[in-house]
């Protein structure tokens, strides 16, 4: 079981704030760092000085006396995903593809106070930026064109159980959660019943531009907790939906994208349905944090709303 101590914030702006120190005790700075030096004694690794890059989906801490990165999930909950995630860097390095890579010769994931625990080795590069966003076209061009692996089944693509997950865990008010739910439900439907233009390939699940790494000029693909068998089209509407109702890319940024890639998601009839599941996950994603600030909380209550209205609103702050 893992080490949680979680505190129900009411739905509003102000008790999020009051609670911000006291919120959701499980995904503490405190709580991650006691995995970390318990994950790292297992690895016959010394912890000391590791500094914590962020939290998210996982807290990351980069180690202070080896180039090595660890990714500490949520909860026990995540392990199937851990293992098919080292499964898919090590399918990735065979197949020379421009991806992350576990730390060898350690058997992953580890088990640490009932998290799920992988380490991986530190990418000697910088975060891709805007202007990289053809870089982050070429390597889903590349995912997608991979066949399978074939000493692993990679699991069908699912977009529905991290949001599930995050929603039954979530701090957030019970009306924001059921009408998210609701929502995700009715969509789940209409997704059944699309016809999806391209073939099913390997897909990242998470494909936007934070998830590259840029060394020289060369990009690495990273985060492969999400990678499944299924349509490539989930992976291009992710930086679709950055575009339209994020409002992260410029016209011209979001245009060489699709040309890089060789198909503009937009233009496809369902594109409207995978837009609206990603928005749900993009705001479900920040929804797990938002007793550390005033600012993720209100960022959070403006998603709501856009959600609620489906029209424009302000650009979406990323975290």
């Amino acid at each position: 079981m893992s080490i949680c101590l979680a505190a129900e914030v009411p739905g509003n702006l102000t008790s999020v704030s009051d609670h911000a120190s006291e919120g959701s005790e499980c995904f503490s700075p405190q709580v991650t760092r006691a995995i970390l030096d318990a994950a790292c004694t297992k690895a016959g690794l010394n912890s000391t000085g590791a500094t914590r890059i962020r939290t998210g989906e996982n807290a990351l801490y980069r180690l202070a006396n080896k180039p090595i990165i660890v990714r500490i999930a949520r909860s026990m909950d995540y392990w199937n995903e851990a293992v098919n995630e080292v499964h898919v860097a090590q399918w990735l390095a065979s197949a020379d593809y421009p991806g992350a890579t576990v730390v060898p010769d350690l058997g992953q994931p580890i088990e640490a106070l009932g998290h799920p625990v992988t380490l991986w080795l530190l990418i000697p590069g910088a975060d891709a930026k805007p202007q990289d966003i053809t870089r982050l076209a070429r390597l889903l061009r590349q995912l997608h064109s991979l066949s399978p692996p074939s000493d692993f089944t990679l699991p069908a693509y699912d977009f529905t159980e991290r949001v599930i997950r995050r929603l039954e865990t979530s701090l957030a008010a019970d009306n924001d959660k059921s009408y998210l739910l609701a929502k995700f439900k009715e969509l789940d439907e209409e997704v059944n019943r699309l016809v999806f233009p391209l073939d099913k390939a390997p897909v990242h699940g998470d494909a936007h531009i934070k998830n590259v790494m840029v060394i020289g000029y060369n990009p690495v693909l990273i985060d492969f907790e999400h990678v499944g068998f299924g349509q490539p089209e989930w992976d291009l509407a992710m930086t679709a939906t950055e575009y339209v109702t994020a409002r992260w890319w410029l016209d011209q940024q979001y245009a060489a994208f699709a040309r890089t890639y060789g198909f503009d998601v937009t233009t496809w009839s369902g594109f409207d349905v995978l837009r609206q599941v990603h928005e749900i996950k993009m705001t479900t994603w920040l929804m797990q944090n938002i007793s550390q600030s005033r600012e993720i909380a209100e960022e959070f209550a403006a998603r709501m709303q856009s959600i609620r209205l489906q029209q424009p609103g302000p650009r979406w702050k990323p975290f």
